[in-house]
């Protein structure tokens, strides 16, 4: 139960940024659509998606499988930009960057804190072995590790996820932006099927092919 409301919240913050990042990014390449709608904002009431940021995380996080999830897609009209499939890629990578910077801030706080206060990784890896349990007299420092090995973990999968290069995720516009106009166009023709293919994908478990060697690369630096 811990654990779920850790990564509930976690992941709440990480969508807001997230979509906020993408907003403030069209609004920098001169579309103000999203501005204007109160999506550039850290409010994640403006973000949230009934099912994407609710209903799945918490299947997720009670099947102790990782949790991710997405928020309401922001708002972009391509005809206040300039360039809209160029702008396109920068805003559709937005999202994904505000996302590693919020995993890198908090692995270097982990790491940062490892040195101030070296019990703190005995107290991480005793809540992991434990399966979520928290030991008696944990410290302010040793709980801040783990919401914080959480945001890594999260905001990881959240970059994974949003970068599969499939319609609706960041992915299909960072891949749409790099192609040439004519294969663009055909790739363009596979939206209509982009969420079926991205639900088959997660309920074969294709994630997990993924997350698990990043999963393991984090514990390796924080336990290093």
């Amino acid at each position: 139960m811990i654990t779920t409301i850790i990564s509930l919240f976690i992941l709440l913050f990480s969508i807001t940024i997230h979509e906020a990042a993408h907003g403030w990014a069209a609004y920098r390449l001169g579309d103000p659509t999203a501005m204007a709608a109160g999506r550039v904002t850290l409010n994640p009431i403006a973000h949230i998606d009934p099912f994407g940021t609710i209903i799945l995380p918490l299947l997720l996080a009670l099947f102790r499988a990782p949790v991710f999830g997405w928020a309401k897609p922001v708002p972009v009209n391509p005809n206040f930009l300039k360039n809209p499939r160029k702008d396109g890629f920068w805003i559709s990578l937005a999202g994904p960057a505000a996302n590693i910077a919020a995993a890198v801030v908090s692995l270097l706080l982990i790491l940062m804190l490892k040195i101030i206060s070296p019990v703190t990784n005995a107290a991480l890896l005793d809540f992991l072995t434990s399966r979520g349990s928290l030991s008696s007299g944990l410290q302010p420092l040793q709980g801040l590790v783990i919401i914080l090995f959480y945001m890594v973990l999260i905001n990881t999968y959240l970059v994974v996820f949003n970068l599969i290069p499939i319609y609706p995720l960041d992915g299909s516009g960072v891949l749409e932006g790099l192609l040439p106009d004519h294969l663009a166009d055909r790739y363009a023709r596979l939206q209509p099927y982009g969420f079926i293919i991205v639900l088959i994908l997660i309920s074969v478990g294709f994630l997990d092919l993924i997350i698990r060697p990043l999963q393991l690369l984090i514990l390796g630096i924080i336990f290093y």
